[in-house]
């Protein structure tokens, strides 16, 4: 789903909202209670959020992967494989689609091998035996089956918690009230323009920002096109490095691009002599016979203090 306006601030609709909010508060702290996490034989590392969609976990989830690589461990991340009919399995890049396993797995296994399952604890137990000695959950702070020993919560600096109200009434996966105490440690990406360090109160923050990997050679206006949950937060990163965005197409978080989808979008930057560009989630979801019409943006997690970040991790889980 793509957020919707109305949580960056309380207004009516917000207020219609309020009851079902309470339902839904309600739904997910009856969840966490009603299971017991169970451990695995490895240091497992949570890195969620309390907001809907576009916060940067994944990013992050990769960063921490490669600090624990340069550090001479062994990290495999487990995901439930939104979007993907597989679980059970090991994702493997060479014969693994977006449909087979989802396009988060598909950019994590860039960086270290994923087990799929929508029980984590289950994925979890299968990373074990297969050489894991670090869990890294991208996503899954609210998630009651797998035993947490560090969890990070991630924030975007731009827009905070918006209305600081729970779904549907505002952008709040849980509140702040019952989040933030099960949290060991914020990340605040991107400069804080919504007064977060006043809100996470004692809670050790970390500061981070969004950096391209490298710029794509753009020679003609652009299309661009997304389908994450906050699209214009791409069309700002591609505006901020000069490239001309001619037309911009949003579509639903983790959406299943069709040929036809595809092909239109290919059409039109032919007959409008323009050039297509799109985030590396959505590449992935694009079939290798035609990736060689759009340009990708890569995009990697810069850490202000990477040493306290590592320092951090290694008194929660004694790496």
């Amino acid at each position: 789903m793509k957020t919707p306006a109305f949580w960056k601030t309380k207004n009516l609709l917000s207020d219609l909202m309020l009851p079902l909010s309470w339902v839904y508060a309600q739904a997910g702290q009856f969840r966490l209670k009603l299971h017991k996490p169970q451990k695995v034989n490895a240091g497992v590392i949570c890195v969620g959020n309390l907001t809907a969609g576009g916060s940067g976990k994944t990013p992050v989830a990769i960063e921490l992967a490669n600090m624990l690589i340069d550090y001479g461990k062994t990290p495999f991340f487990v995901s439930r494989g939104y979007g993907g009919k597989l679980k059970g399995v090991i994702v493997d890049e060479k014969k693994h689609l977006a449909s087979d396993v989802g396009d988060e797995p598909l950019l994590l296994a860039r960086a270290a091998k994923v087990s799929i399952n929508p029980n984590r604890f289950s994925a979890a137990q299968k990373a074990v035996e297969n050489g894991a000695d670090v869990i890294i959950m991208d996503d899954g702070f609210q998630n009651p089956y797998l035993a947490k020993d560090l969890s990070f919560l991630v924030f975007d600096g731009n827009v905070g918690v918006g209305n600081a109200r729970v779904i549907p009434a505002g952008a709040l996966r849980e509140s702040l009230k019952t989040g933030l105490p099960r949290a060991d440690a914020a990340i605040i990406i991107g400069e804080d323009k919504t007064g977060l360090n006043s809100m996470l109160g004692d809670l050790p923050i970390f500061k981070a920002e969004m950096k391209s990997v490298s710029c794509p050679e753009i020679k003609l206006p652009v299309i661009a096109f997304a389908g994450i949950g906050r699209p214009e937060k791409f069309y700002n990163s591609l505006r901020e490095m000069g490239i001309n965005i001619a037309k911009t197409f949003d579509f639903p978080d983790h959406h299943s691009y069709s040929e036809k989808e595809l092909h239109d979008l290919v059409d039109m930057a032919w007959k409008e002599d323009m050039e297509l560009i799109t985030t590396s989630k959505d590449f992935v979801k694009i079939p290798e016979e035609l990736r060689h019409h759009f340009k990708v943006l890569e995009i990697k997690i810069v850490w202000e203090d990477k040493n306290a970040v590592l320092d951090f991790i290694r008194r929660k889980i004694s790496i």
